[in-house]
């Protein structure tokens, strides 16, 4: 742990400004979960589209490295991955894949995979590349991999913003709580957005919001935001299963509705993120050495 929390502070500590070259308006937003089967990557997925269907440009980054599953939900069958660039094999331009309405996917690595083996140079080079994609972007939306990885908490802490998936099961509130509470205690983050999912009833979301505020608000220095709440919804494990979003497979139906909500709130700025971009490029090189 103390060596992370060195890498980790490490990762935060440069204060140097961003040129308007380097970053136009595009935000990054990490999203992340204590725990799998929170339905994380299946919000990003749809997200993306909402936002895209708003007229925004879009970039997913699959950056779970050992189960990457954003492609499975979007029905696309990636010739390389994340993995070939890393490798040196092919450039990011090569790997980028085109989803619903246009969103760009970097399709993730799935199996093993050790970061520490990658020659600094191929990672370099990985950066350089995703600096000048998010030049086009309006939003690059970090599928990050579950728990409280290095890896996780260092694509936490390159992004602009965080938002952090729970449902109302116990064991999701705990492990939600538990990166919130990392992510202050390393000054990670001064804020974390809160979406909750899977909730039958709007009070067992307030209820759930509220465990996680309340214990933050007594013993951590960390403002929660709450985001959004998606309902229940059958649709969305048909819509898994035919590998197709369910925003664009449903969308009349109530999720639908819940993810729109959740991309008006992002898209038209109404809970104050990030208007002072980080510079993701220094930071994730710094993750990556």
């Amino acid at each position: 742990m103390a060596d992370q929390a060195e890498n980790l502070r490490n990762l935060m500590g440069s204060k140097r400004k961003i040129s308007p070259a380097t970053r136009k308006n595009t935000r990054i937003i990490a999203i992340s979960s204590g725990k799998g089967g929170a339905g994380k990557t299946s919000l990003v997925v749809n997200l993306a589209i909402a936002l895209s269907q708003k007229g925004k440009k879009v970039m997913i980054m699959d950056a779970d490295l050992g189960m990457a599953n954003v492609d499975i939900m979007l029905g696309l069958v990636p010739r390389y991955t994340l993995y070939d660039v890393l490798e040196g094999k092919k450039s990011l331009g090569e790997v980028i894949i085109t989803g619903y309405d246009g969103i760009n996917v970097i399709p993730g690595c799935s199996g093993i995979f050790e970061m520490e083996n990658v020659p600094l140079l191929q990672k370099q080079s990985l950066v350089k590349e995703l600096e000048s994609c998010a030049r086009e972007m309006d939003f690059i939306l970090i599928d990050t991999g579950a728990g409280i990885s290095n890896i996780v908490l260092g694509f936490i802490a390159a992004a602009d913003d965080v938002l952090i998936v729970i449902t109302p099961e116990p064991t999701s509130i705990t492990d939600g709580y538990a990166i919130i509470k990392i992510l202050s205690k390393f000054k990670l983050s001064r804020k974390v957005y809160l979406v909750i999912n899977m909730a039958t009833s709007m009070q067992e979301a307030l209820d759930s919001a509220h465990k996680i505020e309340t214990v933050a608000g007594r013993y951590l220095d960390i403002e929660i935001i709450r985001l959004g709440v998606i309902n229940f919804d059958n649709t969305v494990k048909k819509a898994i299963k035919e590998m197709t979003p369910f925003i664009f497979k449903y969308p009349r139906s109530q999720v639908s509705r819940d993810i729109i909500q959740i991309a008006d709130n992002i898209a038209e700025n109404k809970f104050g993120f990030s208007e002072n971009h980080s510079n993701f490029a220094r930071k994730l090189i710094n993750l990556l050495r």
